[in-house]
């Protein structure tokens, strides 16, 4: 990518293309009806803080009206992995877990990579997928 992404419809299919490299072993869903919407979920179940669940979210894109979310869950499960967020990412995330991607550019792009990776191995280390 040379020139910084700003078409919504463009900035969602290049960020479902960095989820889909996780497909298997996790499994894609959408989740949202009338929206585009592409979410990766564990179907392993485990067991996190003394409660049982059936599967475990990993992370999300969904299509808005004025951007694209980029919903990140293992910064739940590991609240350091905020450290790898670079000043740019940080200044898209809303809450703890949503960024609001307007444009995508070289930079940002390598940060959710990098973010999804270790995300990933986390997930992968505890168990939480195969």
């Amino acid at each position: 990518m040379v020139d910084a992404i700003t078409d919504r419809a463009e900035i969602f299919a290049t960020l479902r293309g960095e989820l889909e490299r996780f497909v298997p072993p996790l499994e894609a869903r959408s989740t949202v009806e009338g929206k585009d919407d592409y979410q990766l979920w564990s179907a392993k179940p485990v067991e996190r803080d003394g409660r049982k669940y059936e599967e475990t979210y990993f992370a999300g894109v969904i299509a808005q009206k004025g951007y694209v979310g980029f919903y990140y869950m293992p910064v739940y499960a590991e609240p350091e992995l905020r450290e790898l967020f670079a000043p740019e990412l940080l200044a898209l995330l809303k809450g703890k877990s949503c960024f609001h991607v307007r444009r995508l550019d070289d930079e940002v792009l390598a940060q959710i990579r990098r973010a999804l990776d270790a995300g990933f191995a986390l997930y992968r280390e505890r168990g939480w997928v195969d």
